[in-house]
This record gives structure tokens, sequence and C-alpha cells, in this order.
């Protein structure tokens, strides 16, 4: 029996093994196929339940569900963009040197194609890069946790991908984009995490701040499930940075392993700080410590050795931790800005760092490796020094910061817009009367089944007169009868 013309198969094999030309083409790896759809899975799993749960527990309790609900919003609202214009925006064909051509990821003829030079469908990237959009999303909402109004969020989202997610996925990480084969960020340091920590920050400051109250007093209403929200993004960044090679080889274990020494030492640093600082071990800081490594690795995860890793974990645990407990709090440019869980700091400043980090520790053995002979990569700084080509190098580091320049300008630029585009349509801002109950005012749900905190009397949803959103501006009200009214 043949099998493409070119593969002699006994026809003693079990049936398992004949391969099957429709179902299971000869290009395709069913290793790499399993691989990429678990790693993806993975990060799918960050953000729902992983992000909802951390988000619906690090914050004060009256803002639980609409935290919680903002994460589980901006997941369902990126799939749909993605299948249906955005992919093809960010990974299609060349349109300009910013973005692709929009178009719908949605036949199977283009579904099931092999993916470039790999050894899996298309449908798989397609999978793997949504999640990725949409966990740059979620991160993002970090910022704006406790007073911005859930209809503009419900804009912001799909305007925010389009506009700016899709442009620096370009031309980062497509063969089209103008920064292709300069910039290494290997999993999304400055695409995810340096956008997301930017964007976050900018519309925090078009939102405005939460009340005063919260600012001052703003506790977790359940560490525990902070913490277990904290580890499913942990444990699930081994698919984040493991899957990014698209196949289950060296690369992909290295950057698994890399991953988790890095975010340990992320942890530990940032925790010894906290006991020689403040003379106690904080849950809540040892969280952003590890939030930190996880992003400082990201970007060269598969590309440095695990020395390197270690020291990047070490100035991940330290820089960030400076910014945000020392810097933040004696700036008053800091201070005028309210990012509810200092997003800036563990996604800006750490995926900044680590972008940085990834230019001067980069293996160039390790580069060919991840992307071949044929991308016009510099060398890891250091290695230029080591290997005598200290120009190679400092030119690498130079398109780095390049690249950073180029993700933190656009963000400011297009992020801002977004914000008073829709400021027009909407308030961007709950009313300080809403401010004050919280979940109850935003959406008619609590939490926990607890008295106080601001809350006003429950009235049954069954009883609330139905009305349009706000921006709707005319407000129309079905009036209930006589009988069904309650004092």
């Amino acid at each position: 029996m043949s099998y493409d013309g070119s593969l002699q198969v006994f026809d003693s094999l079990p049936p398992n093994l004949v391969p099957d030309e429709e179902a299971f083409p000869s290009w395709s790896n069913k290793a790499d196929n399993a691989w990429l759809l678990m790693a993806a899975t993975l990060v799918g799993l960050q953000s729902v339940p992983g992000l909802v749960i951390l988000y619906g527990s690090m914050v004060k309790r009256k803002w639980a569900v609409n935290s919680a609900f903002m994460a589980l919003y901006a997941f369902a609202a990126v799939l749909i963009c993605w299948v249906f214009w955005a992919h093809n925006m960010a990974f299609g064909t060349y349109l300009v040197p910013l973005l692709g051509k929009p178009k719908a990821s949605l036949t199977g003829k283009f579904l099931l194609a092999q993916y470039g030079q790999s050894y899996i469908p298309r449908v798989d990237f397609v999978y793997y890069q949504f999640v990725f959009a949409a966990i740059t999303v979620i991160l993002l909402a970090g910022s704006l946790l406790g007073r911005m109004n859930f209809y503009a969020w419900m804009m912001f989202v799909p305007m925010w991908l389009t506009l700016s997610y899709t442009i620096g996925a370009f031309t980062i990480w497509t063969h089209a984009g103008f920064l292709t084969s300069r910039i290494i960020d290997y999993a999304g340091g400055f695409v995810i995490h340096l956008s997301s920590g930017v964007a976050g920050f900018t519309a925090a400051y078009w939102v405005g701040p939460r009340t005063s109250e919260d600012r001052q007093n703003f506790p977790p209403n359940n560490i525990i499930h902070m913490l277990g929200g904290a580890g499913f993004l942990w444990l699930g960044w081994t698919g984040f940075n493991g899957g990014a090679p698209f196949e289950a080889g060296n690369i992909a274990s290295l950057a698994i392993f890399n991953t988790h020494l890095c975010t340990a030492t992320s942890l530990l640093v940032w925790l010894s700080l906290d006991l020689v600082v403040y003379r106690k071990s904080s849950v809540i800081g040892a969280v952003q410590g590890m939030m930190c490594g996880l992003v400082c690795i990201t970007p060269g995860a598969g590309l440095v050795d695990p020395w390197a890793a270690v020291i990047m974990g070490a100035m991940s645990g330290s820089i960030p931790w400076y910014t945000m407990m020392v810097l933040h709090r004696r700036s008053a440019f800091f201070q005028s800005v309210d990012d509810t869980l200092g997003v800036f700091h563990t996604h800006a400043v750490a995926g900044f760092l680590g972008g940085v980090l990834s230019g001067l520790f980069a293996k160039p053995k390790l580069l060919e490796m991840m992307y071949g002979t044929d991308m016009d990569f510099g060398t890891g700084l250091l290695y230029g020094f080591i290997e005598g080509k200290m120009g190679r190098g400092f030119k690498q580091m130079g398109f780095q910061i390049i690249g950073a320049a180029f993700i933190t300008v656009w963000n400011v630029i297009v992020t801002s817009l977004i914000c008073i585009l829709i400021g027009r349509i909407v308030d961007l801002r709950m009313n300080e009367e809403d401010l004050e109950i919280g979940d109850d005012a935003a959406h008619g749900e609590e939490a926990y089944a607890l008295w106080g905190d601001g809350e006003r009397t429950r009235i049954p949803r069954l009883h609330i007169n139905p009305s349009l959103p706000s921006f709707c501006r005319r407000r129309l009200t079905i009036p209930m009868a006589k009988q069904e009214m309650r004092p």
C-alpha cells in the first residue's frame, strides 16, 4: 500500500497507524498538533477562569462581579472579532506596513490547510493567537477595575483589539511587518505585555480614578481565591511560552524550564524586598513578583540559557518592585493616574525590561534553532562581546529599544483616540452614586449574600423597571402595574 506516492506502508500495520490523507495529511505531525492545542488551551485557562478568579478576588468585595465579568466578556468578544476580521489583520496578507487585509477566518479550506512551514493545520495557529489576543485585552482591564462604565468597556474591547493589538502583532511577528526579523520578541513581551501595560495606563488616565475611599482602602475580598487565580496564570504560562515554537521540540522544553525558573526567582526576590523594607511578607506582593517574572522572561524564554533566566528573574523581582513600591508613591505623575492593579509596573515595566534583557542575553545558536538561518536577527549583546561581534550586538539592542518605543507611542495615541471617541457616546466612568454601590448598581448582582459595604436596600430584579442603557441618551422605561409595585 502506497501513501502520498513516496511512503511505503505495510498492510500488517495496526489500523490506528494506517495514515489517512484526508484526516491526517502527510505534512501534519500529531505530536506538534496535540501540543499546540494543549498549549493554547493552557493560555485560555489563564484568562478563563484564571484572570476571572484573580480579578474577582483581588478587588474590594463590592467590585468582585464587575471585575470578573469584564474579563469574561472580553474573552468572548475577542474571539468573535478575531475570527471575523482581526486574525487576518494581524497575520494575513500584506495591506500596508502596519497591518494585513481584514478577512474572515472561518472556511474549512483556510483553517485546515498547512500553516507555513510548520507541521500543524492553520486552525491551531488561529486558536493559539486568539488566546494571546484575549489575554492582552484582559490584562489591560486590570488598570480600569472599580470604576469603568461596563457599556464603555463593551465598546472599548473590539476597538482596541482592531486598532492597536493587530498592528503590534503584524509589525513584529509577521513576515511582512516592517519590524519583522529585527525585534527579538519570542512570545509577546512587547506585543502583549508592553502594549497592555501602556494601553491600560493610558486608558486609566482617560477613564479617571476610583472614588477617594476606594483608592485609599481597596483590600482583596478573597486572598485564597486570588492565589488560585495566580496559580492558573503561573502554570498556564507553560503553554504561553512553550507553544511559541509551534512544535514539541527542544526550544519549547527550554522555554518552559526558563519560564518557571525566572518566575520563582522573581517571586522570591520581591518577597525578600518586602521582608527587608516592610518587615512583613506580602501575599499580594508575591503575586506581583510572580507576574513580573512571567512577563520578563516571555520575550526571550526559548532564546536564553537558564543562568540568564535567573538573572532576568532577579531583575524582574527588583526593578518593577522599585517602580511600584517606591517611585510610584513619590511621583506626582504616577499618583495622578489610578492604575488599579499596577498593570503598568507588572506588564509595561517588566515587558520592556524583558525585551531589553533578551537583546542582551539572546544566544545565537538558540536564535538559529528558533527562526532559522535566513532571519536577519543580530545577536545578544553579551554574545556579541564574547564573539567579537559588538556591532551586531549593539544593533540588536538598538532594534529592541526602537520596537519598545513604537509599541509605546502607538498605544498611547490609539488608546487615547479610542477613549475620546467612546467618551462622546457614553460616559467612560460610572457616576458617583453608582461608584459608591459597585456591583449592585452595575449589574444588579453581588458576589456574596452579605450586607454592608455601601449597597443600597435590595429591590428584587423582577420588580426593577426595565430601561435601556444610559448611552442611548433618551431613557425609556416600561411602567409596572400598580399591584406589582412594592413600597
